[in-house]
């Protein structure tokens, strides 16, 4: 019983989660519209959440996504404003995904600077670069190609769900079966198992890192365009702003192992909507809205409490 709950955990946590909220709150909660609501306010922590479940199973961490996110999607529009082309926007924003997600990459891996201490670093670097260019401001889209961009995000399939939510399905599904069909997911689950076995098994751990971070950056270019077309706008102060700490809440509440080696992404889509459906559950509650971060962070806590205890009586 307790192994099948270690392994269900994430998915048993949300059920009864919507059991409680539908208790309390009934149709309020339980409707339609607030239940797409949950899954449209959480695609893009849930985009970045599943390259942060790549880092953590291979022992790392990354406390810039939040900071790169904003530069990404400060980066995306205003390279749409000068060129007028969504083509353009998309390769620069990409490709800044892979170059910063790597150059950290290459700095945990090459550099043998722990990740906390490199990402720490970096999440500083990104936000107030941003803020020097952009002067503490942001930029909105403008031109020819704004009705096409903000398209990317505001369609509705069949008039009710969001674009937004599809590609977090679509990239879901991609990342599942790079974790665990191909050589690579093999690898990224061996180096946080046991990195130095996996060293004297001729696995370049190095490249696994490098590769993993990069793979990270382009999930957050992702995401940063999807959030720049929703908004019509990036600011470099506020956006991306804690968005760290939901998805590694995210990644924790769905049963990946903050010690590495451990996790799957679809226990990260249920830890993503595991999130919304608490922060669903504040707001519908009236809790304060200072007191929400506290109790994330509690929940956090919390959730590697339960992996550690779980752990400890296998």
């Amino acid at each position: 019983m307790k192994k099948w709950f270690s392994e269900n955990s994430a998915f048993v946590a949300l059920l009864a989660l919507v059991i409680i909220a539908t208790l309390l709150k009934g149709e309020m909660f339980f409707n339609q519209r607030n239940l797409t609501n949950i899954f449209l306010n959480n695609s893009i922590i849930g985009i970045i959440a599943l390259g942060m479940t790549l880092i953590i199973i291979t022992g790392g961490i990354d406390l810039a996504v939040g900071s790169q996110l904003a530069a990404s999607g400060l980066l995306s529009i205003t390279v749409l404003n000068a060129t007028g082309s969504i083509i353009a926007s998309f390769i620069a924003t990409t490709v800044f995904g892979i170059v910063s997600g790597g150059f950290t990459g290459v700095l945990i891996s090459k550099c043998n600077i722990p990740p906390f201490i490199v990402t720490l670093g970096t999440m500083s670097i990104y936000r107030s670069v941003s803020q020097h260019f952009f002067t503490g401001g942001g930029v909105k889209v403008m031109g020819d190609s704004k009705d096409a961009f903000i398209a990317i995000s505001n369609t509705k399939i069949g008039g009710q769900i969001s674009m937004i939510i599809v590609y977090w399905i679509v990239l879901g599904i991609v990342m599942a079966i790079l974790a665990s069909k191909t050589t690579l997911g093999r690898h990224i689950y061996a180096v946080g198992s046991n990195e130095k076995a996996t060293r004297l098994a001729g696995i370049n751990v190095d490249l696994v890192k490098i590769k993993t971070y990069a793979i990270s950056g382009v999930l957050v270019a992702f995401a940063s365009i999807i959030e720049a077309a929703r908004l019509g706008s990036m600011n470099s102060a506020s956006s991306g702003s804690s968005y760290e700490m939901d998805a590694i809440a995210a990644v924790v509440i769905g049963g990946t192992s903050m010690s590495g080696g451990k996790g799957k992404i679809i226990g990260t889509i249920l830890g993503t909507l595991t999130l919304g459906v608490i922060n669903n559950m504040m707001n519908l509650l009236g809790v304060p809205t200072f007191l929400v971060s506290a109790i994330k962070g509690a929940i956090i806590i919390g959730a590697v409490l339960l992996q550690s205890t779980l752990n400890r009586d296998k």
